[in-house]
């Protein structure tokens, strides 16, 4: 039997409570002041508290419930949505399996209090919340205000604290937590409660140098994230204070000093905003909860959204808690950790630690922290609950974790755990680690590894350590490893700048903020003075796979005079700098680079994706060399060689075809080509010696004419021209103006040539089938595929096809040989989709080059996108860059409809797909026997061809079937 009151359901057992009461604050309220008529503040509060610790005290003789048995919960009505979720040790009403309505950090929280961690009681506001507060205007919704309070009093009951009670203050934590982690990117604040009175009482409690420390953390903190106020007013007065009191360190200060600077910190309330700061402690949570709102939309999380390609969420949910303290002496401190190296995967606690420090000076880079080591030796109670904590997650979460936590007087208390961001290298070997240790199974391991991870380890090293030894000039942390080198700059929108302008950088800062993410992502390297292994820089360094050198005190910045001074030198911007991130050495001038090994782990984990893979995984290669090294990397056969390229392998190559190109007559063209084919046959051999048995495609003469042509204004091209062809000037100029084009990606390419200039496609396929039979003669298998690109109509096929069969049976002839080839096209054009089943009655492959189909679908131009894509990606007219991530409602549908068509016209047609710039691409195109295309997200079936995207950086290619 149970009993409704004011929304409580309550178990009328006697193991629930003594009696069959709830008491509630704001009825009890009001009786006490009809009974006893006015009660100041303080009585009023001392009263709350005691009810409130008699209610506690009754609540902690629960037991598990019987089946069957009714539990204290909320008794919503199955009409509203609940937006707030209390938790606390033992008791959550939240899961980790909530993530998207409570964010990470919410449902990890709810999660650890579930299995009993020592977690601070709190409260989480859903993400459905947040995203009801943006579309009404930015005002909390109806009824949220006193859910939260209701939230507020758990924690309250929890522990035996009130917020803006003096004589037993109780100080919160509001953070941030999206579904998806977005480190740095959105607000929190720390220390919510204080005022002139409760810092009073807190100073009683917990003496005054605790106290108004935290008081100026509160007031700089809430200034920067709530009010608006640059944290630099706050940090300049900080700065003056200790200048004054001849000390380096905030710990230095006295409470003396800290009351002074807190009465400083309440002026630039007054002389940045005109008003007062706001003492009221349920006002202050109040603007707080609407700041972490608001930072949804803030620029620098829009930023990071668009870079990490993070759409769908419904927001950021809102996380109040509990204040634990680190910053309470000796016996207290603060730390990160992750529970194996996110850099090597090894198998060993790796974090940071500062003993009498709150988190946010960890992870913001102020103090540089020590090694997890020190707390193993001054706290080793603490640090052994922490060992046992850690394993209890991994093995509950079966991943490797990134925790943060505070010890307070010596008591451990877990603040947050979420999936830890690891390198390539890391993910890998922790990958590999927990299927040898039973804890995930192959299939589960191989989606713990992002393509980009793959992408990683790829990552350019330094040709030789030894070599650039005496230039070494510093050495940091190694935070993010890998090799970088570039011009150093100073701020991130010069890095932005300079790598538009295609120029490597190294951004180098004090230390980073989350304002610094686009400067970062664009930097090949970043390097910085502050900050330890997760600090900002460090953190979001390595979820990008960019190489970093963090806490480098040797070196000092001068952002105003955009120097770097080390010791007596003093680097300019401009200048040349290279960074080892795997050892923190910064090392003056331009080193060279070399690409990496791959290690016994990636071996062992691309055999496991082998296993369960659906696609075949192709290279592309334009030269023999490329192919040998696709064939020794596991490649099962060359998707794509571009001819065009085996024509800048040498001057003598590149004019004979600018003698094509600027020939007039068949015969003049005849000319230039005879130069040409010995270069292309013997490439060709070359390529089919190395891929021997395995199908290679190779795409005729694509690219218009111009791109053949020398750089330069039109009188230097002249000259050049005149030079090489010993054609006269007129002549030149004639032939120019007749070939120009207005817009060439849509003129005179791919095809078009090879109908214009029949001998130029004759030549080519003499090339590729004399190659063919010159090497089937000494015993080489051959399979060799031809593609005509750039097909709208079934009449160009079939035109270039007659061309190529006709000087097939030629060649076979006069060298007397017989050889089985394919010829195929290149879907690009969004007519040729369409009418698939007439072209393919030509046709016995299609390829699918979708840079060139996503450029006519779309009708932009992939040069000139940069100009308004970033605006379509930032004001959600375009989810995705649909050159890195396939557009599957209009791309996506024409390769559906096209296979489809084509295999109703030719069933054993095989269907292949070629994608560019695929650095973030997040799916593939699969076939099942029903013939229907499916775009699947890539990490379902993650295969070998992660790492031929990884080797071959902008070009793959998969066989669907």
């Amino acid at each position: 039997m149970s009993s409704t009151v004011k929304g409580i359901w309550i178990r009328t057992t006697a193991d629930v409570c003594n009696n069959n009461r709830v008491w509630n604050g704001n009825s009890n309220k009001k009786q006490c002041e009809r009974v006893g008529g006015r009660s100041t503040r303080l009585q009023w509060q001392d009263l709350e508290l005691r009810l409130r610790s008699t209610w506690k005290k009754a609540k902690r003789s629960y037991h598990p419930p019987i089946r069957g048995q009714a539990i204290l919960t909320p008794a919503t009505p199955s009409t509203t949505i609940k937006r707030v979720f209390t938790f606390g040790k033992g008791v959550s009403q939240g899961n980790k399996a909530m993530k998207s309505l409570l964010g990470g950090k919410g449902a990890n929280l709810a999660e650890m209090a579930t299995i009993g961690l020592s977690v601070p009681p709190g409260l989480t506001i859903s993400t459905e919340a947040c995203q009801e507060y943006q579309q009404i205007g930015k005002k909390l919704p109806d009824g949220l205000w006193e859910e939260i309070l209701e939230g507020l009093h758990f924690v309250e009951n929890e522990m035996g604290a009130i917020l803006g009670n003096p004589a037993q203050p109780l100080l919160l934590s509001v953070r941030s937590g999206a579904a998806i982690s977005m480190p740095g990117m959105m607000d929190t604040v720390l220390n919510l409660g204080l005022n002139d009175e409760v810092v009073a009482g807190l100073a009683e409690k917990s003496g005054e140098r605790f106290a108004y420390d935290s008081y100026r953390r509160f007031l700089d903190m809430f200034g920067d994230v709530v009010m608006d106020i640059s944290h630099s007013l706050f940090a300049e007065k900080l700065e003056n204070l200790k200048n004054t009191k001849g000390v380096k360190l905030d710990t230095d200060l006295t409470a003396d000093d800290l009351k002074d600077l807190v009465e400083q910190y309440k002026n630039v309330y007054l002389e940045a905003k005109g008003e007062k700061f706001p003492s009221d402690p349920k006002k202050q949570l109040e603007l707080a909860v609407k700041a972490v709102f608001n930072s949804w939309d803030s620029p620098r999380a829009i930023k990071y959204r668009n870079i990490n390609q993070i759409t769908g969420l419904k927001g950021t949910a809102v996380n109040i808690q509990s204040m634990v303290f680190g910053n309470m002496g000796n016996t207290s401190g603060t730390g990160v950790l992750f529970t194996r190296n996110p850099s090597t995967g090894e198998k060993k606690l790796y974090g940071e630690f500062l003993i009498n420090a709150q988190g946010e000076d960890v992870v913001a880079g102020i103090r540089t922290p020590e090694d997890l080591e020190v707390m193993k030796t001054c706290m080793p109670e603490a640090y052994k609950e922490l060992e046992e904590n850690c394993e209890i997650l991994e093995k509950h979460y079966k991943d490797m974790m990134d925790i943060e936590f505070t010890v307070q007087e010596n008591r451990l208390w877990m603040l947050q755990c979420r999936s830890g961001k690891r390198t390539g290298k890391g993910a890998v070997k922790i990958a590999v680690d927990m299927v040898n240790e039973g804890l995930v199974d192959i299939r589960s391991a191989i989606k713990m590894v992002e393509p980009r991870h793959l992408d990683q380890l790829l990552h350019p090293q330094f040709e030789d350590p030894s070599n650039y030894k005496d230039k070494v000039i510093a050495i940091g942390l190694p935070a993010s490893p890998g090799a970088a080198v570039g011009q150093i700059v100073f701020n991130a929108d010069d890095a932005e700048e300079w790598h538009a302008q295609g120029k490597s950088v190294i951004l180098v800062r004090s230390e980073t903020s989350p304002e610094d993410v686009g400067g970062m992502h664009a930097a090949a390297g970043i390097l910085t003075a502050r900050g330890g292994m997760t600090s900002h820089a460090a953190v979001v360094a390595r979820g990008w796979g960019k190489c970093c050198v963090s806490g480098c005190s040797d070196i000092h910045v001068n952002d105003a005079e955009k120097v770097l001074v080390v010791g007596d030198k003093v680097i300019s911007e401009g200048e040349w700098l290279s960074l080892n991130g795997s050892t923190g050495e910064v090392i003056q001038g331009k080193q060279p680079l070399s690409p990496p090994a791959l290690s016994d782990d990636i071996e062992t984990f691309m055999s496991w994706a082998d296993q369960i893979r659906h696609l075949k995984v192709m290279a592309n290669a334009d030269t023999p060399e490329d192919a040998i090294t696709a064939r020794q990397n596991g490649a099962q056969g060359i998707g794509l060689c571009r001819t065009e390229h085996m024509f800048f392998a040498s001057d003598e190559r590149i004019k004979a075809v600018r003698m094509m190109i600027m020939a007039v007559t068949p015969e003049q063209r005849k000319v230039a080509l005879d130069l040409l084919l010995p270069y292309q046959r013997s490439d060709f051999e070359g390529i089919f010696r190395a891929m021997d048995g395995l199908p290679v495609t190779i795409r005729l003469l694509d690219p218009p004419l111009h791109e053949f042509l020398p750089e330069g204004d039109l009188e230097h091209i002249v000259s050049e021209l005149t030079s090489e062809t010993g054609m006269k000037e007129e002549e030149i100029f004639s032939r120019i103006e007749k070939l120009s084009e207005v817009n060439p990606m849509l003129g005179f390419r791919g095809c078009r040539l090879g109908i214009s200039y029949p001998e130029l496609t004759e030549m080519q396929a003499r090339a590729i089938f004399q190659a063919a039979v010159s090497v089937s003669n000494h015993g080489i298998k051959v399979l060799p595929e031809i593609m005509v690109p750039l097909i709208g109509t079934p009449q160009e096929l079939r035109h270039q096809v007659s061309l190529i069969r006709n000087v097939a049976e030629k060649v076979l002839s006069e060298m007397g040989s017989s050889l089985s080839y394919k010829v195929g096209t290149m879907i690009e054009v969004p007519r040729a989709a369409l009418v698939a089943d007439e072209i393919a009655k030509e046709a016995e492959f299609f390829s699918f080059g979708t840079n060139d189909l996503t450029q006519m679908t779309f009708g932009y131009s992939r040069d000139d996108v940069g100009k308004f894509l970033p605006i379509y990606l930032s004001t959600g007219i375009l989810q995705y860059d649909p050159f890195e991530v396939l557009d599957q409602k209009g791309v996506g549908q024409l390769i559906k409809i096209c296979t489809e068509k084509g295999r109703a016209s030719r069933p054993n047609l095989k269907v292949v797909t070629y994608h560019t710039n695929l650095n973030q691409q997040n799916f593939v195109i699969r076939l099942n026997y029903s013939n229907y295309i499916e775009l699947k997200h890539l990490f379902n079936s993650l295969s070998g061809w992660n790492l031929w995207r990884a080797w071959w950086g902008t070009f793959f290619c998969c066989i669907l079937c």
